[in-house]
Parts: C-alpha cells; structure tokens; sequence
C-alpha cells in the first residue's frame, strides 16, 4: 500500500513536471516572438538615425545609434540564449544550458560598459571644442525615437521579465527610451538657443544611464554565477525552519543557489533521529521538508541527504 502510494505521487510529480516544462517552452516560444519584434523594429531604425546622425554632426544621435546597436545585439543574444536554454540535459550538461540566458545578460551589461565609456570620453572632448550640431534633425528623430522605443519596450514588458536574460534586453531598451526622451530635450536646446554643448551634455546623459543599467546587470548576472544564495533567502532562516520540523536533530552542509532566473535550488544533510529509519519514517519526514521549502521559500528543487546521528564521524570534511 505504501509503494502504490509512493508510486502515484511520483506519478502526479511526473505529470505536473511534464504540463510545467511545457508551459516553460511555450512561454519562452512567445517571448522569442516579442523579441523578434522588437529586434526589427531597432535596426530599422536605427539605420535612419546614423545616416541622420552624421549628416547633421551629432554626436548625440550617435550615441543612441550605438545604444540602439547594444539594444539589437542584446535581443539577438538573449533570441539566441533563449533557443539554447530550451536544450534537454545530457549527462554532461546536467542542466542543460539554462545559464546560457545568464551569461547572455552578464554579456549585455560588458557592452552597456564599453559603449557607455567611448561615448563619455567622446563627449568630454566635445565639450571642450563643441562642433556646430543640428538642433532640427536631432528633434525630428529623437520624437520618432521615442514613438519607436515606446512600442518596443512594450512589446518586450509583455515577455518573461523574471528571466534575467530578457530583463537584460528590457533594460537596454527602456534606457534607450530615456536616452531618446534626453536627445530630444537636447535638440529642442540646440534648436532655440544655438547651445552645442547640449549635445555632448545629452550625450553624457545616455552614457551614465547604460553604466547603472550595466551595473545592475552585472550584479545580478553575478551573483548567479559566482552560486550566491538567491536574493531574499536568509540560510539562517532557512535551516532555523528545517531544525523546527519533529525528529530533525542537525543540519548541515547547507547550501542554495541560482542554476537560472526561473531555477533556484538548495541542499543540504540533514541528521534524524534513529527512530525514523528503523520505523520507515525518514520518507515522510523528507516530504514534509520539501513541502516546507516550496511553501515558505519558494524552493521547488531541494535535495536532502538524510542521516543518522552517527553518520557525523563518518564525514571527512564539512562545508
């Protein structure tokens, strides 16, 4: 009776496992689309901006140009990363490669840097001898500009943002939007007061916005792949809950991780009285443990070795 009841909850186990890999590869199918669509619309338009950019000598519409191309290269990598993530685990890649979107979302905020630090060291100098700039070209396509972002980053606010690879993509586009709205306010400077300096100004503008952008995204990206306990989980918290269960003695070896935005995990040793082994207990005690970290954690994937209290000497080293 007991193995038929073990059996069906495996079984139940199995099925939701299956019905929620399923809606994770629908889910991410449909943010691909998003992406795809938002991807179009940047190099579209960002074609026009650089010919305008350079027939008006703008160093600002530049610098969104070269924004716009990290936004295109960031939705292209997190497409691509997406696709990858999607690979089945192999015995060498026991995860598969659902870190691929955090390295994608490490990779955005090194370009968000570079394209952030050219843009500041070209603005300094411009603003020591200003070049004369169009103010008219920079108002016409920075109000287009916005128009533009405004719908993309809609269209991506519609995907899985939780996922720190889309979140990445996101970043860079909502950036962008502020970086448009300040090209915008620039060339209405420009326009009205012959002001040139706006434009190296504005250009500054854009450049400290990628920089906490990329910081962000770099932090986040980080913490993943350095295995930094997810954000939120206190491990004291944590085992203070497992010691609180009946006939839990010890807790040790306990350790939690990000395999990837939608992944979090954590495991652990943890000692029983010698009670729950001789009596066939220890299952349920297991049950109860999991049960207690999905609900008040929020940690779907904990894996426990249970232990007798005399296992202790048997441990060559601790973590």
């Amino acid at each position: 009776m007991k193995g038929w009841r073990r059996r069906t909850r495996e079984g139940k186990s199995g099925r939701r496992n299956f019905i929620s890999s399923h809606a994770h590869e629908h889910s991410r199918e449909a943010d691909e689309h998003l992406l795809g669509g938002a991807f179009t619309l940047i190099i579209a338009f960002m074609t026009i901006e650089i010919v305008v950019a350079i027939t008006a000598h703008s160093l600002v519409l530049l610098a969104d140009a070269g924004h716009m191309l990290t936004d295109a290269g960031a939705i292209a990598l997190s497409i691509w990363a997406l696709r990858l993530a999607l690979r089945p685990a192999t015995t060498q890649w026991t995860f598969g490669l659902k870190r691929a979107e955090i390295l994608s979302a490490a990779i955005n905020g090194v370009t968000l840097v570079v394209v952030g630090v050219l843009i500041t060291v070209e603005a300094i100098q411009r603003l020591i001898r200003p070049p004369h700039v169009g103010g008219l070209p920079i108002v016409v396509v920075a109000a287009v500009g916005v128009v533009m972002n405004l719908f993309a980053t809609l269209l991506i606010s519609k995907a899985n943002r939780s996922n720190l690879n889309i979140a990445g993509a996101f970043s860079h586009l909502l950036t962008d939007l502020w970086a448009f709205i300040g090209t915008f306010g620039a060339g209405l400077v420009i326009l009205f007061t012959k002001f040139d300096r706006a434009d190296a100004i504005a250009s500054i503008f854009v450049a400290a916005l990628m920089l906490k952008t990329a910081w962000s995204l770099l932090r986040d990206s980080g913490r993943i792949l350095f295995e930094a306990a997810p954000a939120g989980i206190d491990l004291a918290e944590v085992r203070n809950h497992l010691l609180a269960e009946e006939h839990v003695r010890d807790v040790h070896d306990l350790h939690a991780w990000v395999v990837t935005s939608d992944l979090r995990a954590l495991s652990a040793h943890i000692v029983l009285d010698d009670a729950c082994f001789l009596d066939g207990h220890a299952p349920q005690i297991l049950d109860v443990l999991q049960r207690c970290l999905a609900d008040h954690f929020d940690l779907e994937h904990s894996t426990f070795q249970l232990e007798a209290p005399n296992h202790f000497d048997h441990e060559s080293e601790m973590h």
